[in-house]
């Protein structure tokens, strides 16, 4: 009892509170926010975030990097069994998915609180992409941070045209074997390319947007296993490893190892190139029917005793200004979730040098998104892989 009474007590904390005093309140706060670590522009812009609240609000902000976010739900569960009821070790966790999935259903999350964000109406709050995440309603716990979408590219010097679908991918390894792979799951991104896998040879799509029923899951999945029994042997080292991540990806491609590799970012090649990590005969693209595309998410758990600082740190990172430096190729190349349309004059000039280059993704693969499948299919997707085909 005492738990769920703290827990409604810090929901409705601010409920009489001005913006205003949220900040003044924020002032001297430490946010502990544990965001995933993988990759160095990322972490930059992240320290560029922290001075920018240090000096604006007195709040310090702690990255406390993570290689999964699945550990970090983990240590928060550890949190309410023990009886952590305040002084949580995480203030502001970037998440989506499954992940948030298990935090909003074992009641970890800090909230509603997004809809007291200033910055939330420089959103399209009617898109689905940010009122459902992997189809589970947002419903205020999250505060949307930055759009995905799954975008393949190659080097174009080396490849005329890229195959556009699973099995175009399949037909070319098998006549160039060894220039393609792909990170083992649980790697996000080695769990985003099945899931892909699966929406292009699953007989009806629409089964996977519905939670995942164990009894009819084997027969649901068995064209996948099947594609990935023929892919496997075809893969970079002939299957037997796998890329750690997008980073080894992005590695391998530039030293001549891969032809084709992968992100979950739009821009990802293009910043790559700008920054000399890749050749600038580097193009992106999606799959013929489209590709998987998110929107990826900040949440407070319902035991940080800096709650007023995350809040306020959600609200910068929604601001034109955190946004265009995020969406600059310079500096992440993340898309944004705010509507251009919704912005004066000089907000949105501040996104004219954010513009895309000849690696980016186009505005007409940009279109071609593939919802996520509902939460529950990735724990069984990645235990099966996991059981097929590790090592």
């Amino acid at each position: 009892m005492m738990l769920v009474v703290a827990i409604f007590i810090s929901s409705v904390s601010f409920a009489n509170s001005s913006w205003s005093d949220i900040e003044q309140q924020a002032k001297g706060q430490t946010v502990y926010f544990n965001a995933w670590a993988g990759a160095d522009n990322i972490n930059a812009y992240i320290r560029w975030a922290g001075e920018q609240v240090k000096q604006r609000y007195q709040i310090n902000l702690v990255h406390v990097k993570v290689n999964d976010t699945a550990n970090v739900v983990s240590r928060i569960l550890a949190e309410k069994s023990s009886g952590r009821v305040d002084g949580g070790s995480v203030d502001l966790v970037w998440v989506n998915g499954e992940n948030f999935r298990s935090l909003k259903q074992a009641q970890l999350l800090y909230g509603p609180f997004s809809q007291r964000l200033p910055n939330l109406a420089l959103t399209d709050q009617s898109s689905p992409a940010l009122k459902f995440d992997f189809t589970l309603p947002v419903e205020g716990y999250e505060s949307p941070w930055g759009g995905a979408q799954l975008t393949f590219y190659y080097d174009a010097e080396r490849l005329n045209q890229a195959p556009d679908s699973a099995p175009t991918l399949l037909s070319y390894l098998q006549v160039h074997p060894g220039l393609f792979s792909y990170p083992a799951p649980p790697s996000f991104y080695g769990t985003t390319f099945i899931k892909q896998i699966l929406l292009e040879t699953i007989e009806d799509p629409q089964r996977l947007y519905h939670p995942v029923d164990k009894q009819t899951f084997s027969a649901l999945t068995a064209p996948l296993w099947a594609y990935l029994d023929q892919l496997h042997p075809l893969l970079w080292r002939g299957g037997q490893s796998f890329p750690s991540g997008s980073g080894q990806m992005q590695q391998l491609l530039n030293d001549g190892e891969l032809t084709i590799a992968f992100s979950f970012n739009p821009n990802d090649a293009a910043a790559a190139v700008k920054q000399g990590l890749l050749p600038n005969t580097v193009e992106s693209y999606v799959h013929k029917n489209g590709t998987l595309g998110n929107t990826h998410f900040l949440a407070i758990p319902f035991n940080s005793d800096a709650s007023a600082a995350a809040m306020v740190v959600a609200n910068f990172l929604l601001s034109p200004e955190a946004q265009a430096r995020k969406a600059d190729l310079a500096y992440w190349g993340d898309p944004s979730v705010l509507s251009l349309n919704k912005l004066t004059k000089p907000q949105r000039a501040l996104f004219a040098k954010a513009q895309s280059s000849p690696a980016s993704l186009s505005s007409a693969d940009r279109a071609k998104v593939l919802a996520e499948p509902h939460a529950s299919w990735v724990a069984l997707l990645e235990a099966e892989w996991l059981r097929r085909y590790s090592r």
